[in-house]
């Protein structure tokens, strides 16, 4: 793997992660009505998550569906280029939207990846089985040994 690929190239991404409790999915256009109704219904608690704490994001005034739905193509031509990867995390009895999982390049020389995620305000019990799920997955499924967990 060369300084400017995020994945060795002949690496396959996994696409999904299930649980009992949740799903990952690469996030998509199509989730843009449930994953802008799960954020906009928790921007607070998703500010307070580690990772979001910096105050970049989510907007305090939310955004349009519109706005949502640009940010949601740019996720996914990410994943496509193999640049980064953005997944919804789904309940696994409805596939209703209760998340997101954003893995990307590190900023920092300390770290291979970043990996941070949220969860909707009405599921916060879900906030550390995620991010540990997570965790587990990308020591055991991707190339990175470096994770920054973005202090989980």
């Amino acid at each position: 793997m060369t300084a400017d690929e995020f994945v060795p190239v002949g690496f396959d991404p996994p696409t999904s992660l299930a649980t009992d409790r949740f799903r990952l999915e690469p996030l998509g256009p199509q989730h843009n009505e449930a994953d802008h109704a799960a954020w906009m219904s928790s921007i607070e608690h998703i500010r307070s998550t580690p990772g979001f704490r910096d105050g970049g994001w989510p907007p305090p005034s939310g955004m349009t569906l519109e706005e949502n739905l640009n940010d949601l193509r740019r996720h996914a031509d990410d994943f496509a280029r193999r640049t980064g990867f953005t997944f919804t995390v789904l309940d696994p009895t409805d596939s209703d939207v209760i998340g997101c999982v954003y893995v990307y390049p590190s900023t920092s020389e300390e770290w291979d990846v970043t990996v941070h995620s949220w969860v909707r305000a009405d599921r916060s019990r879900l906030d550390v089985p995620l991010a540990d799920a997570v965790a587990r997955w990308l020591a055991g499924d991707w190339p990175w040994e470096r994770v920054d967990r973005r202090g989980r």
